[in-house]
């Protein structure tokens, strides 16, 4: 087959792609590379006037006239190479805000999507209209909303969550749902809005690429080694200021036991490179499943604190942790923190079942396997 994927978020489509291109499909990869994260793609978007002094001009530009010039600059990027990206049998949207355009724009690079390809499937991977949606009527669930309606995240801060609430954002999504041929979630958090939803093709969990991730025995010779990185951010949205908090007391109270590293903003690379030699990766609050740098952390068999709650343990039925269920509350990740600390062969369990879990239900070959038969039916 030959495969359009659209978009990239936490290197999930590259490793599907790299899944496909194993079974002998033709995939090529379009869009940006995930900020400072810098994957691969094959055809990269730059997103134009994005800072500093443009920034500023762009931002009075659009006050003044309406017009966002980024998403201009964007489009043209697109229509400038626009030959690559018709003919394919399947085209993957990793989102319904793939290209970061304003409505316009968006839907005029969807329509040569739409227009020029055989079938357009959707990712529900992160924030989109049902999403935010549901979460926002539902603030008791655990989601990004949360810290949110808690004050900690200021409006201009929180754009790209809230313009999935306005008038446009709205037309865009009943749009792409009249075009797509389904929508995918990626997780449990994705499914739970999606359920009953007539265009909704069930879930399909993230892929992980084993090949990049050896096995290794786990071994803790002297202090336990916590490693913490933070992407600015997403600062709150990932609850880092209670895992920052509990680390303070952690430190206190086990300065001959731990060492903590903490780093901020880091490409990819060095990022999966930095917390090789650590036990325990704190990871992400709000949710209940995994996002893919949880997923990579468990497949090093690492302690990760993430999304991992009962929703998430019965839909796999797991009957012993796999990874700790972070939640926003700091003596709860210092007593859990504690008691790793306190017993170190946890550690070296739980790591071991994260691995086992991440070969069974992620592996990349499997989860192409999945994604194929989908797309097919």
């Amino acid at each position: 087959m030959k495969i359009l994927l659209i978009g990239e978020y936490s290197r999930l489509h590259n490793s599907l792609k790299e899944g496909l291109q194993k079974s002998g499909n033709e995939v090529t990869l379009l869009g940006f590379k995930d900020g400072f994260k810098k994957y691969p793609v094959d055809f990269p978007l730059e997103k134009k006037w994005d800072s500093g002094f443009l920034k500023k001009c762009k931002l009075g530009l659009l006050v003044l006239t309406g017009f966002d010039i980024s998403s201009y600059l964007t489009y043209r990027q697109f229509w400038k190479n626009r030959n690559h990206f018709k003919d394919f049998d399947v085209v993957q949207l990793i989102n319904e805000n793939s290209f970061f355009c304003d409505y316009s724009h968006e839907k005029k690079i969807l329509d040569f999507i739409f227009k020029h390809n055989k079938k357009v499937f959707l990712l529900s991977s992160g924030d989109d209209y049902c999403y935010v949606k549901y979460n926002f009527e539902h603030p008791e669930n655990p989601s990004i909303v949360q810290p949110y309606l808690a004050g900690k995240i200021e409006d201009k801060n929180f754009t790209n969550v809230l313009k999935f609430r306005t008038k446009s954002f709205e037309k865009l999504h009943h749009y792409i749902f009249k075009n797509i041929h389904g929508v995918i979630a990626t997780d449990i958090d994705y499914q739970i809005p999606l359920q009953n939803h007539p265009k909704y093709l069930g879930l399909i969990p993230s892929p992980i690429n084993l090949t990049k991730f050896p096995t290794s025995n786990i071994e803790i010779n002297d202090k336990i080694i916590i490693f913490h990185g933070v992407n600015r951010e997403s600062y709150f949205k990932k609850g880092n200021d209670y895992f920052e908090k509990a680390l303070v007391i952690i430190k206190d109270n086990y300065p001959e036991k731990v060492h903590i590293t903490v780093v901020e903003n880091v490409p990819y690379q060095k990022y999966i490179s930095l917390y090789d030699n650590a036990h325990i990766v704190l990871d992400q609050l709000y949710g209940h499943d995994q996002g893919s740098n949880g997923l990579e952390g468990m497949a090093k068999q690492k302690v990760v604190f993430t999304n991992a709650s009962e929703l998430f343990e019965k839909h796999y039925n797991l009957t012993e942790k796999v990874a700790i269920n972070g939640l926003p509350n700091v003596d709860y990740l210092v007593q859990e923190l504690s008691f790793l600390i306190e017993n170190p062969s946890e550690i070296i369990a739980i790591g071991t079942r994260a691995r086992t879990f991440i070969e069974k239900e992620h592996d990349y070959l499997k989860i192409t396997e999945r994604y194929l038969a989908v797309w097919k039916d």
